[in-house]
């Protein structure tokens, strides 16, 4: 069972509903040229910052901080039409994700195998970064059309003399066997299916006509696209590797069920939105 699964629904509703009630109140005071809240008024914004920065340091998990914060973000541009309110949230994540690279050293060891994944002198001191490794390989091995279903060298050998080549083939490196497997005409293909989905999942939003929905909507669709960037973008060495779950691809019943509830979630406002508009 992974709370952060779920974790991450129970916060967009939560900041879908607090936006709805205070975006005004977050927009009508203004410095100069500039819109800058009062400091109570910013306090959803360091909190669920904050969170962020717990969940990087002490939790280790950059994806799932990565993900909250992205939401709120594109949440509090639709709730305020103001470009600043991310661009300020953006460099407070990136000074924070800078400062605990540099001080705490389980983050700093995850960049730097990111780095060099294929550095030996990494292994002795860190455990290297043959995770990411072994995936670049397996997806240089695949080619453009794959090896084959089933092809793919996962495992080698018969226990307990056996080699694991590609660890957690079926959770964080699935799209390495994909590719791997099928060829990158295939994951492209994927990658085309999620691309289809969130634009989809931004179309209800923008057909709803409530503000809750719209930002509901905007949240969910945000989480999703973020989380296929984040294991993706892991897995091919864009951003340094992190372990969360393909949505609907990996093994796991939390991410499948979670997964689920955002699509109901989303029919739910799309039924909504699209049944206001034939009576009116």
């Amino acid at each position: 069972f992974q709370p952060a699964e779920f974790a991450k629904i129970g916060i967009i509703i939560f900041l879908a509903s607090y936006l709805r009630d205070t975006r005004q109140l977050l927009v009508e005071r203004k410095v100069g040229p500039l819109t800058i809240p009062r400091l109570k008024h910013l306090g959803p914004l360091l909190l669920v910052w904050g969170l962020a920065m717990v969940m990087l340091v002490f939790i280790r998990d950059l994806g799932s901080s990565l993900m909250f914060f992205g939401g709120f973000l594109a949440m509090l541009y639709v709730a305020t039409n103001r470009l600043i309110f991310p661009l300020a949230g953006l460099g407070l994540f990136a000074a924070g994700a800078w400062f605990f690279s540099t001080s705490v050293g389980h983050v700093s060891d995850r960049i730097e195998a990111w780095q060099h994944p294929f550095d030996p002198a990494l292994y002795d001191r860190i455990g290297g970064s043959y995770q990411l490794a072994q995936s670049l390989f397996a997806q240089a091995d695949g080619g453009l059309w794959g090896k084959g279903l089933g092809e793919s060298l996962v495992k080698v050998g018969i226990p307990p003399d056996q080699a694991i080549l590609l660890p957690a083939a079926q959770t964080d490196l699935i799209y390495a066997v994909i590719v791997n497997e099928l060829g990158l005409v295939a994951a492209v293909a994927l990658l085309l299916v999620y691309v289809l989905f969130v634009e989809r999942g931004f179309r209800i939003a923008v057909l709803a006509r409530d503000s809750f929905s719209k930002l509901l909507a905007t949240g969910l669709t945000t989480v999703v696209a973020l989380q296929v960037f984040v294991i993706v973008g892991g897995v091919t060495k864009v951003i340094p590797l992190t372990g969360v779950t393909l949505p609907f691809v990996s093994y796991g019943g939390s991410s499948i069920v979670a997964n689920f509830v955002i699509v109901a979630l989303l029919l739910l406002v799309s039924d909504r939105a699209r049944r206001e508009a034939r009576t009116s």
